[in-house]
């Protein structure tokens, strides 16, 4: 049998140098691969606390950002839900609205949401009211939101509740943005719905531009609402821009009262609201 060994003095060396350079192609590479592959970004999360208001307890969730996606510092929303997710699970409020459209960006969107959940049979007025602004105040402490950046949103009920906390607290908001909202009574809903801040005045609509007229907004309809009807958005618009205030208005004509998937997942929405800033002195 022919033989094919090496030399004792170089086959006891070429192992160790072939295993040397595999050692170096494999940690070269392994470098390579850390250096062109980028981290995985967590995700933001929902978090449950609760807040003391007129000596009761009231439970809210928050939408924590990743640092990632929102800085040190981070804007801050305030959601208002509607009608149908009023209850005391701390669940119904982030299933419809603003927290889906989050679960589904959780890894880009860059603000601090709250989400306050009012009783059944309630509105965003009184007690209901102060909950939402404790909440507010008790989430921007605790994540460091930034308090000059804060946009108020709701939905239905809750963009009735928009204007309500607006005319309460003005100096609190650097935007609004009612979706499907409204100031008075929608004839169609037998539930009692309306501004309470303006209920009395003799032109509500008017009332309420004259009290919001500083602060910028973006008002969302369904062109085919039949719950609260589109006219409810225009009336108030008109009113802001005879007033000359900083009003935008979307109306989605083919849309019924769900008019907020839409809203929320209009890019240029957040753009503008994070570009808003509160600012001293205008009321």
């Amino acid at each position: 049998m022919p033989s094919f060994l090496l030399p004792a003095s170089v086959g006891a060396m070429f192992p160790i140098r072939a295993l040397m350079r595999v050692a170096v192609v494999a940690m070269a590479l392994a470098l390579g691969a850390c250096a062109t592959t980028p981290r995985e970004v967590p995700p933001g999360r929902f978090v449950e606390r609760s807040v003391v208001v007129d000596g009761g307890t009231h439970r809210y969730q928050v939408f924590v950002p990743s640092r990632a996606a929102a800085g040190k510092r981070p804007a801050t929303v305030l959601f208002l839900h509607g009608s149908g997710e009023r209850g005391t699970d701390n669940q119904r409020q982030v299933q419809v609205g603003l927290g889906p459209f989050l679960r589904e960006h959780a890894t880009t969107f860059p603000a601090l949401v709250v989400f306050p959940q009012s009783p059944p049979g309630t509105s965003w007025t009184g007690t209901q009211a102060r909950v939402a602004l404790a909440a507010l105040d008790a989430s921007i402490e605790e994540f460091g939101g930034d308090e000059d950046r804060v946009v108020l949103t709701g939905m239905s009920r809750g963009g009735y509740g928009v204007l309500e906390l607006a005319i309460m607290e003005p100096r609190r908001f650097a935007a609004l943005v009612p979706v499907c909202g409204g100031v008075t009574q929608p004839p169609a809903l037998k539930e009692h719905l309306q501004v309470e801040g303006v209920a009395l005045a003799p032109d509500p609509f008017l009332a309420a531009a004259q009290k919001l007229q500083k602060l910028p907004m973006w008002a969302f309809h369904g062109g085919k609402d039949d719950v609260v009807t589109p006219d409810q958005s225009r009336h108030l618009v008109d009113a802001l821009r005879n007033l000359g205030g900083n009003v935008r208005y979307t109306e989605f004509a083919g849309l019924g009262h769900n008019s907020w998937d839409a809203a929320y997942a209009t890019p240029e929405l957040w753009t503008w609201a994070f570009a808003q800033e509160r600012k001293g002195g205008l009321f």
